[in-house]
């Protein structure tokens, strides 16, 4: 059996879920899979952009990260999101890339795709819960596989113990809160949607 492709998607202002992308990247090659990290296509004018000191640098650091297509969707077995709340639910920018994706669905090519997603926001009940869910209900419609973390390891506990999806406070200084903790969840949570994937890859053969 060939390995598991898996597709990590994020949108990301402040930098946070560049990080979650790039430590969900690290698990989930250490359980064999094959890769690719994209990012959501950016709605915001560039002078708005540019005009924030911490989102201009970040939108520098991602600069040489591809933006994910519907063919790339279509590569993959499996697909991690990562995405900051916006009042309970995804941002616009991530929101405009699935609802771009009819064609795909309609086609019947997002059918068993395994999905995890995870997030972050400024506030430990900010609304991260909300928007996992509210990503969910999009994987419903498009038949996929959801796979939350649930309680499968006890580093989800230390984690602050979200079951839908790996979750995180940044606080104003614009770290992360319990960085280690968090990696240590992603990681778990990356390689459980990559075992899960083979299970469905290999039942597929």
């Amino acid at each position: 059996m060939t390995n598991v492709k898996l597709a990590i998607i994020f949108y990301s202002m402040g930098g946070t879920n560049l990080q979650l992308a790039k430590w969900a990247e690290e698990g989930a090659t250490e359980a064999g899979a094959e890769v690719k990290v994209f990012k959501v296509q950016e709605l915001a004018p560039d002078s708005v952009v540019q005009g924030n000191e911490v989102w201009k640098r970040t939108t520098e650091q991602m600069k040489d990260i591809p933006v994910v297509a519907s063919e790339d969707l279509e590569w993959a077995d499996a697909i991690i999101f990562s995405v900051p709340t916006r009042f309970g639910n995804v941002p616009s920018q991530m929101k405009q890339f699935l609802d771009t994706q009819g064609g795909l669905w309609a086609s019947g090519k997002t059918v068993n795709k395994v999905v995890s997603a995870m997030t972050s926001a400024q506030n430990p009940h900010g609304g991260q819960e909300a928007t996992v869910l509210s990503l969910y209900t999009s994987m419903m419609h498009w038949g996929a596989i959801i796979v939350p973390p649930g309680y499968t390891d006890p580093v989800l506990f230390a984690a602050g113990g979200n079951p839908y999806g790996t979750s995180v406070t940044v606080g104003e200084d614009g770290k992360m809160k319990d960085a280690a903790q968090a990696e240590a969840a992603v990681k778990h949570q990356a390689k459980r949607t990559v075992t899960v994937a083979e299970w469905v890859k290999k039942g597929n053969q």
